[in-house]
């Protein structure tokens, strides 16, 4: 049959019509230029303006950053605001499904409840890695989205490429790939396939290697006719003036950007090393992000005997195949000391 957008759609958004305003014909920098069409304060203050709601000279950079074109490039207020617009978009309440791999990002879950959307999980495997003929198995006709976090959350390894490229091939829904950690792995985006499968969108973040949690940006990539059903039903100004401007002195400075990362690779393999001494941890997982999942001989205990001394870490035994598992973020090199220090104290 092929894959073909058009049936994903749903069907009170395909004739929507976007909320416009004045300033999305605006297109010159136009410092020279008077307005007087959005009731704003003309007092100015640097704030005073509504930003562009375009995102223009951000996605400038990030386009030529990318290798693909401003058309196909969507931001919002956090990755979860691109989770939800691609549920708003593509799901029909009560009626459509979505597919998710537990243990995964918790928010996919959340967003599928919010929406009133059925969430068919199928297990990862004892890799960690999909069960696409399982997955295939789940496809039904009201299949809309499919997620796969790569690096995986909480997890850290990467899916191998051949299974989501087979489920690309198979699928005819949306294949969302959450590359909120690829910063940190060892392998191409996906983006750089974008012009291979028309049903692939890939999510980014600022958040994890750009250093920018603070800001909440948060990046789609997909083809432009994704985008542009995106675009309808995105909130006008979803991305702050201030957002934009730190957005873009921070991925300009890709040197800085590099060397911590660089930085936080190196203190994670230390870190992974030094883990395997203490006899309260039981298994050190692979990891292609910027955390380790670790299996300990109680998490419970553990966790509360962190956050007695004031080290605060993320317990994950509830997720599936993670039981007694701690995630522990790589932080600074004093940071991970402690944590070292804190952990050989309780290895009694």
């Amino acid at each position: 049959m092929g894959f073909k957008l058009e049936r994903l759609i749903r069907e009170n958004i395909r004739g929507l019509k976007p909320y416009s305003s004045a300033r999305d014909e605006f297109v010159a920098l136009g410092a020279d230029m008077i307005f007087l069409d959005a009731n704003e304060n003309p007092n100015a203050n640097g704030v005073n303006r509504y930003p562009d709601p375009h995102q223009r000279s951000l996605k400038a950079v990030l386009a030529n950053q990318k290798g693909i074109k401003e058309s196909q490039i969507v931001l919002g207020n956090g990755s979860d605001e691109i989770l939800d617009l691609l549920f708003r978009a593509f799901c029909e309440p009560s009626k459509d499904n979505i597919i998710t791999l537990p243990p995964t990002y918790g928010m996919y879950k959340v967003l599928s409840d919010i929406n009133v959307i059925e969430n068919c999980e199928v297990l990862l495997n004892e890799d960690f890695q999909p069960d696409v003929k399982a997955i295939l198995s789940k496809v039904d006709a009201h299949t809309k989205l499919l997620f796969l976090c790569s690096p995986n959350n909480p997890t850290g390894n990467l899916i191998q490429s051949e299974k989501i490229e087979t489920i690309l091939n198979e699928f005819q829904g949306l294949v969302v790939i959450d590359e909120a950690y690829i910063d940190f792995a060892n392998t191409e985006s996906w983006i750089c396939r974008l012009n291979e499968f028309p049903n692939l969108v890939v999510t980014q973040t600022l958040s994890k290697a750009y250093g920018m949690a603070g800001i909440r940006l948060g990046m789609c990539f997909a083809s432009e006719e994704i985008i542009t059903i995106l675009k309808k039903i995105k909130p006008p100004y979803n991305v702050n003036e201030l957002t934009q401007e730190r957005a873009l002195i921070g991925i300009i400075n890709e040197k800085k950007v590099s060397n911590q990362i660089s930085a936080i690779l190196n203190e994670r393999n230390k870190f992974k090393e030094t883990l395997k001494e203490f006899n309260l941890v039981q298994k050190v997982f692979k990891s292609d992000a910027n955390f380790v999942l670790v299996r300990v001989d109680d998490a419970k205990m553990r966790y509360g005997q962190l956050l007695d001394k004031g080290i605060v870490v993320r317990n994950r035994s509830s997720q599936p195949m993670c039981e007694n598992t701690l995630r522990f973020t790589i932080g600074t090199r004093e940071e991970n000391k402690k944590l070292l220090a804190a952990l050989k104290e309780l290895d009694l």
